[in-house]
């Protein structure tokens, strides 16, 4: 928010202060623009919300659904991260981009490790992709712009983050999983998430971005969490709550 200025006193003589003789004119208090990291969270807040409320979501958190559900999403993510973490070799090279391909983030590792026990040996024979995954997928494949990889990139790994250790918890509360099978929500070279997630944000801040870069990657951010909250229908549809 803008901070008000109080209105400058006028001189003994009467005269406005921009008018008096001999007096500069006070030019208002300029305002900087607002960050990557701000823009990202304001423009992407309606979709997070829409994402967040899908009946899928709160249905498995709340204990509804069953083991396959969850099984289920971790095959959709194990391929969206799967092309989201090739993207990310893809423009290692690249000044914007190779500042967040960061290996303490990958989760391909983590959810491969939780597969093998969540569902078995076979589970890539077994792993069957909805609609939104297809079409998720193909988006993260197709990118070629930095600008794009830090739109994909925030949404995901930032949740994790956030909200990860949560929703493991419910998790386990609900369906008795083990710490083994979850390992996806475990940032092991992370031990303290909220000086990290505020460390990312100020690398966003700092990415050497154009005006047109930078609304590039809010932009991308919002169709991310639409794609997101696809997802979540789609396996919604897949697993109904009795």
């Amino acid at each position: 928010m803008t901070e008000t200025l109080e209105p400058a006193a006028p001189p003994a003589t009467g005269v406005p202060a921009a008018d008096a003789v001999g007096s500069a004119a006070v030019a208002p208090e300029a305002t900087a623009p607002p960050t990557l990291s701000v823009l990202l969270r304001e423009a992407t807040r309606p979709q997070h919300e829409h994402a967040e409320t899908r009946s899928f979501v709160s249905d498995l958190m709340g204990g509804a659904l069953g083991r396959d559900a969850y099984i289920d999403l971790t095959r959709q993510h194990h391929a969206i991260y799967t092309a989201l973490e090739a993207a990310g070799e893809r423009l290692r090279d690249d000044a914007v981009a190779a500042p967040f391909v960061l290996p303490e983030l990958l989760r391909v590792p983590s959810l491969e490790a939780d597969l093998a026990i969540l569902a078995g040996p076979g589970w890539r024979e077994e792993r069957t992709l909805v609609p939104a995954t297809l079409a998720y997928t193909a988006r993260l494949d197709a990118i070629a712009r930095p600008e794009h990889l830090l739109a994909h990139h925030y949404t995901r790994y930032l949740g994790d983050l956030s909200g990860g250790q949560i929703v493991a918890r419910m998790l386990q509360r609900h369906y008795g999983m083990t710490p083994e099978e979850l390992t996806f929500y475990t940032f092991a070279d992370i031990p303290k998430p909220k000086p990290y997630k505020d460390a990312y944000r100020a690398r966003l801040d700092a990415a050497p971005l154009t005006s047109e870069g930078t609304g590039a990657v809010v932009a991308e951010a919002a169709v991310a969490f639409d794609l997101n909250a696809a997802l979540f229908n789609d396996l919604g549809l897949r697993h109904p709550a009795p």
